[in-house]
């Protein structure tokens, strides 16, 4: 069924309550299972708790497995929470081993050795294989349900293999290849071994050009690494070449996701991912220690504008012109952290080189601020009557704009260059800093020309 629209989603979720309601358990499963589990998932999530709990007895572990992998991730530890531990259970064993482990991580740890222990042996072992990864690695996002052949088989071997295997598997367009100690020699395509000779050995059919990946690589870098090749999988292997597990696109588009709310939420100056779920106390407590860092900045401007008290008893109009200045240079220096961010999360920082973003970055500088610097000169010297202090304005203005731009670019290639996120450079962080500058240089330049400023006045 295609993609549901909300209006949709609505009328066919009257229809399904309806069946709830008069318990026509037949009739709500008919109209329920036919619906993709994008859209089970999206209604699921739009019920009261004791509607839910209806759905839960009426629907099977595994058909309730296919809607929690399609439930957003800040509302699905709520919901197996609040299920019958058993039922819970189920539904970890008939999920994909990757998203069961992705739920896991979000829960308790004593919630989680619970559901470990009533599981099945088999889907505990393998869970509890990728839980001691750690977090945003290969191995935590890797999935162990792959179908692998050995490099000695025939092609008729290996499609009888594909039978049986596939069913179980999360996607079988790449096959890998081991050899005697499960060490990964090759790959080939489905479409190679569905064309290939029965008789013919694997070895001589299979490409052993394979991309793989270290279990403890970074997300973020697969997913650029995927993006680069236009894989659908990429094999996951230790520092001996064994095979591990895959990683799917599915997963990378979940790991890419991820990775934006967390940049984003860094950007916003919030040191972790704040969800709409959070109470306000959760939210304060992600927000305080960056509002905190920055109120002591805060302050250091200000005292920075209380040692040039004097200058703005002589020349009063200075102040107005505070907020345009600090302004300036807080967006301008934003716009460039946010280039320089995406240039190191995208990989174009490689390819181009940092001294060549900065460069750029600063050749942008000069134009806009010039640009700007003689613009606020014509409008203070006609608006006021201030030829000097347009002058003195302008020349800030420049000045900071041309700085900012540069610390904006600069401060995360720092920060990359020294293994930290680059994102932490946030854009309340340059904002402050840059308001730092722009005093600085607009009263110093204020101070020296006062003559000038008086004179003029």
């Amino acid at each position: 069924m295609e993609h549901l629209e909300t209006h949709e989603r609505m009328q066919m979720w009257e229809n399904i309550q309806r069946a709830l309601i008069n318990e026509q358990i037949d009739q709500f499963r008919a109209d329920f299972l036919e619906l993709h589990p994008y859209d089970q998932a999206k209604i699921f999530e739009e019920q009261e708790e004791d509607i839910r709990f209806l759905i839960y007895t009426y629907l099977s572990p595994e058909e309730m497995a296919e809607v929690m992998e399609h439930v957003d991730r800040d509302l699905v530890s709520d919901f197996i929470s609040e299920m019958v531990p058993a039922f819970a259970a189920k539904i970890f064993e008939e999920m994909s081993t990757d998203d069961a482990v992705d739920i896991l991580n979000e829960l308790e740890k004593n919630k989680v050795a619970s559901f470990l222990t009533i599981m099945d042996k088999k889907a505990s072992d393998e869970i509890k294989q990728l839980l001691h990864y750690e977090e945003k690695t290969a191995g935590s996002i890797m999935t162990t349900e792959f179908v692998v052949i050995h490099h000695e088989m025939t092609v008729k071997e290996a499609m009888r293999h594909l039978r049986k295997e596939a069913p179980e598997a999360e996607t079988i367009y790449y096959i890998y290849v081991v050899d005697t100690y499960k060490k990964l020699v090759g790959v080939i395509s489905l479409r190679d071994l569905i064309i290939a000779e029965g008789d013919w050995i694997i070895y001589d059919v299979m490409s052993e050009r394979v991309v793989s990946v270290p279990v403890g690589e970074d997300q973020e870098d697969i997913a650029q690494m995927m993006r680069d090749y236009d894989f659908l999988a990429l094999p996951v292997v230790d520092f001996q070449n064994h095979l591990l597990g895959i990683i799917t696109v599915d997963d990378i588009m979940d790991v890419m996701e991820e990775e934006a709310s967390d940049d984003y939420s860094k950007l916003a100056g919030i040191s972790d991912v704040e969800r709409f779920g959070d109470t306000a106390i959760q939210a304060a407590k992600k927000r305080l220690p960056w509002l905190i860092a920055l109120l002591f900045l805060g302050m250091f401007t200000a005292s920075i504008i209380s040692k040039f008290e004097s200058a703005l008893d002589q020349v009063a109009l200075l102040a107005a012109f505070i907020p345009v200045i600090a302004g300036m240079a807080g967006n301008t220096g934003t716009q460039a952290l946010a280039v320089a961010v995406r240039s190191i999360s995208t990989g174009d920082m490689d390819k181009i080189g940092k001294l060549s973003v900065i460069w750029q970055e600063a050749k942008t500088g000069v134009i806009t601020g010039t640009t700007c610097g003689v613009l606020i000169t014509f409008i203070v010297a006609f608006w006021y009557g201030e030829l000097y202090l347009g002058i003195l304005v302008g020349i800030s203005i420049m000045a900071t704009l041309i700085v900012a731009t540069i610390a904006g670019a600069f401060v995360p290639l720092v920060m990359h260059r020294f293994k930290i996120d680059p994102a932490v450079a946030s854009g309340p962080f340059i904002t402050t800093l840059n308001d730092i500058i722009s005093m600085l240089i607009y009263f110093g330049l204020a101070t020296a020309f006062m003559n000038l400023l008086i004179g003029g006045g």
